[in-house]
C-alpha cells in the first residue's frame, strides 16, 4: 500500500496560572487557568488509508499502541464519524512525558483536526472540542486553537489576548503523576476571581500562581529546586500539575542569557509564546 505522509504540529502549552476553584461531584476538580502555546512540540506524520486500520508506526516505549493517545484520538474520530478510511500515524516525541506541557493531549487533537481534514468529514471545531473532552480535559484547547482562559475542568474556553513574550521552560528530572498530585492537593477555602480579576493578574508575573505547586514541590525534591534556582532570575511557576517550570521574559535575548547560565546544570528549551496553534485555519 502506497501512503502520501502529511506532516503536522503540535505544540507544547503553558499554564500562565491556575487556580482550583472547586470540585465536582464526580470527583473532577475545577479550574481557573490561562492556556498559552509556544513554538516548541511535537510533530506528526499522518497518512489516511483505505482498508480501516489505525497504526501508530512508532509507539512510545512503556505505551501500548492501544493506549496511546494518538491512537484512541483516531478510533474515537473513526467511531463517532463513521468513517471508513484508517491511518498511519508517525510521532516525533520533543514535549516530555509527565511534564505539565500537555504533549499527550495536543498530539491528540492535532490527530483529530488532521483526520478531519484528511478523512475529509468537515466537522466544526465545537464538534472537534467536545470529541476531544472525551479523551482529556486539556485536549479541547488545543482543537479551539488560541490562547483562552479556561475554566470547568479545563473545557470551558474564552479567548484572550496576550502581550508578546518568550518562555525559558527547564524540565526537572521527574515524570509527575496528575492524578496523584490531585490527590494529595488540600483543599482549604476554594475560590475563583473571573475573567477581570485573571486579567489584572496577567499583567504582571509577581501575582501569579498555580495552587499545584506546593503539592508538586513536596512531592518532588527536584521541582523545588528548579524553582528556588530560577527565583534568582525573576518569578518562576509550575505548568499544569509539573514538573517543568518557566519564566517568562520580554525578549529572545533575555531567556537566552538565563538559559545559558542554567544549561549545564538543567535541560531546558527557549520557546515564543504562539497567539493561536499553528493549525488552527484548519479547524475553520
Amino acid at each position: 500500500m502506497s501512503l502520501s505522509f502529511q506532516v503536522f504540529p503540535a505544540p507544547a502549552k503553558l499554564n500562565l496560572l491556575l487556580h482550583v476553584v472547586g470540585k465536582r461531584a464526580d470527583g473532577y476538580h475545577l479550574l481557573e487557568t490561562v492556556f498559552r502555546f509556544i513554538d516548541f512540540g511535537d510533530t506528526l506524520r499522518i497518512a489516511a488509508r483505505e482498508d480501516g486500520a489505525i497504526e501508530l508506526l512508532t509507539p512510545t516505549e512503556g505505551v501500548p499502541p492501544e493506549q496511546d493517545l494518538t491512537v484512541r484520538a483516531a478510533r474515537l474520530l473513526q467511531q463517532a464519524s463513521g468513517c471508513r478510511l484508517g491511518a498511519s500515524i508517525r510521532l516525533e516525541k520533543r514535549i516530555p512525558m509527565g511534564g505539565g506541557l500537555g504533549g499527550g493531549s495536543s498530539d491528540a487533537a492535532t490527530v483529530l483536526i488532521a483526520l478531519n481534514r484528511l478523512w475529509g468529514l468537515a466537522w466544526s471545531r465545537p464538534q472537534l472540542q467536545a470529541l476531544g473532552l472525551r479523551l482529556g480535559a486539556d485536549v479541547p484547547v488545543f482543537i479551539y486553537g488560541r490562547s483562552a482562559l479556561a475554566t470547568g475542568i479545563g473545557e470551558q474556553l474564552q479567548p484572550l489576548e496576550l502581550a508578546p513574550a518568550w518562555y525559558l521552560v527547564i524540565r526537572p528530572q521527574v515524570h509527575v503523576p496528575t492524578a496523584a498530585v490531585f490527590r494529595n492537593f488540600s483543599q482549604g477555602v476554594l475560590t475563583g476571581v473571573g475573567a477581570d480579576g485573571i486579567m489584572r493578574i496577567l499583567e504582571t508575573t509577581q501575582q501569579r500562581r498555580n495552587d499545584l505547586q506546593d503539592v508538586v514541590s513536596g512531592m518532588f525534591p527536584a521541582v523545588n529546586e528548579v524553582l528556588s534556582e530560577l527565583r534568582k532570575y525573576g518569578s518562576p511557576l509550575m505548568t499544569g500539575s509539573g514538573s517543568c517550570v518557566f519564566l517568562e521574559f520580554k525578549s529572545k535575548d533575555e531567556a537566552d542569557k538565563v538559559y545559558r547560565a542554567l544549561s549545564e546544570k538543567y535541560q531546558g528549551f527557549v520557546a515564543e509564546g504562539l497567539d493561536v496553534h499553528p493549525l488552527f485555519d484548519s479547524t475553520e
